[in-house]
């Protein structure tokens, strides 16, 4: 096993891969929870949505340890899943079953331009200070997400569309010193200090009666039929459908490369290139998992961000994602007592982890214009979208918009012109209303 996650070579151990998956998991375990809970707004039974989503997180997280060997966690995206029940679903009034051929077309296409080298290709013409752009990006996103999370940020009103959180709930105020907790566990260098902080403050909110104790510790997992193979392939084959097809492939194709570029900066694993080695495998993985996803009965799957949490605490190595797949699986068994870790517990971790990936802005070029615009437009289309997908094709679009006009084309490569026209059809394509 060491020898077959190089565990020398990268001065891995047993106990930081488990200890980073054992973070992984519980930083993303509320997607067992919150999937099946959007989806249930397109009709999707919540039951067998749960079992679906967990099945598609063992495949995917398998497959990225074993054959990509990355310490990357795999399940469905948050924001594709809430664009396929909300808009693909209640607004343009398609059924679910439609949507998921959709996903699985979106799969195969994805398959298939991973096995010709097209992504591969596509990734490694992204100049460097746009990939550096998209590790800034998600960790500003997850420290956002952390801060909704805890309480300490809070939906606003149309013209001030967030506000401060009520800071004097216990739940924010736990929130908060689960935060000062961990980042003082950083500061002191303790091993495993996300997962402490994390156990512990779960701990806090138990014994205060803010959390309620699982109902059972063991559960059989709910059946899969109501979902499994009932997706409507020739409907989602239709003309009126390709704007749903292009805008699932281009969110995930975005989505995917942004993430895996972002947490490879984080976890040193890029060349001096700013390619990240062998990028193709973990890509056919994301490739592979969205098509099984379509078939289990969920949505677009790929590399989670908050595997940047496990790769914090020291993951390095695939196995790190068997840990985190080994705890899904168990999740299927034992979900009432794995899904209790409260939001106030995993927020504080986002928040930091966030600190930890805007270290990436030190490599940008302020005096460069053509390079800093495009990478403050990804940033922010990031954050005020709240979609990672729209702030890297814009980030794209605008790079090459921006060289354009300073009359710099040559620094235009068939890699960034194909992205940039790509990105455009979603804009084109993309169901507003």
């Amino acid at each position: 096993m060491r020898n077959f996650f190089e565990f020398d070579r990268l001065g891995a151990s047993y106990r930081q891969e488990f200890l980073a998956g054992l973070t992984t998991f519980f930083t993303l375990s509320y997607i067992i929870v919150v999937n099946p809970a959007i989806l249930e707004a397109a009709g999707m039974p919540r039951d067998a949505s749960m079992t679906a989503t967990i099945l598609t997180a063992v495949f995917g997280t398998v497959l990225m340890g074993v054959y990509a060997k990355r310490p990357f966690a795999v399940a469905p995206y948050m924001g594709e899943n809430a664009f396929i029940a909300y808009t693909v679903v209640k607004t343009l009034g398609y059924s679910w079953q439609t949507a998921l051929g959709a996903i699985l077309v979106s799969g195969v296409l994805f398959t298939f331009i991973t096995l010709t080298g097209t992504r591969k290709w596509l990734a490694e013409a992204i100049p460097m200070t746009l990939k550096h752009s998209f590790a800034v990006g998600i960790g500003l996103f997850l420290a956002f997400l952390g801060l909704s999370d805890m309480g300490v940020v809070a939906l606003g009103v149309p013209g001030a569309p967030v506000k401060l959180g009520d800071l004097t709930a216990t739940p924010a105020l736990c929130g908060l010193g689960g935060l000062a907790l961990t980042g003082g566990l950083l500061v002191r260098k303790v091993k495993g200090a996300l997962f402490i902080g994390i156990a512990l403050t779960t701990i806090a909110m138990f014994a205060l009666g803010l959390i309620p104790p699982p109902a059972r510790i063991f559960s059989l997992p709910p059946s899969l039929e109501p979902l499994f193979l009932k997706l409507d392939v020739a409907g989602a084959l239709t003309w009126g459908f390709v704007g749903v097809i292009l805008s699932v492939l281009v969110l995930d194709f975005a989505d995917t490369m942004g993430t895996l570029i972002g947490l490879s900066a984080r976890a040193g694993l890029l060349d001096e290139n700013g390619n990240l080695p062998e990028i193709d495998k973990p890509m056919l993985v994301d490739a592979l998992s969205t098509t099984v996803a379509a078939l289990f009965g969920t949505t677009t799957a790929g590399v989670f961000i908050e595997s940047a949490s496990g790769i914090e605490q020291g993951g390095k190595t695939g196995f790190t994602a068997l840990v985190v797949a080994a705890l899904f699986l168990a999740a299927l068994f034992f979900a009432p007592i794995l899904t209790i870790v409260p939001p106030q517990a995993y927020g504080p971790v986002l928040v930091l982890v966030g600190m930890f990936m805007i270290e990436s802005a030190g490599h940008f070029d302020f005096g460069d214009y053509t390079e800093l615009l495009p990478a403050f437009l990804t940033i922010v289309m990031m954050l005020f979208t709240f979609n990672i997908g729209v702030g890297i094709t814009m980030g794209f679009i605008s790079w090459v918009v921006i060289k354009l006009l300073a009359g710099r084309f040559r620094e235009i490569n068939a890699g960034m012109a194909t992205l940039a026209l790509l990105s455009a059809t979603f804009y084109i394509f993309y169901p507003y209303h």
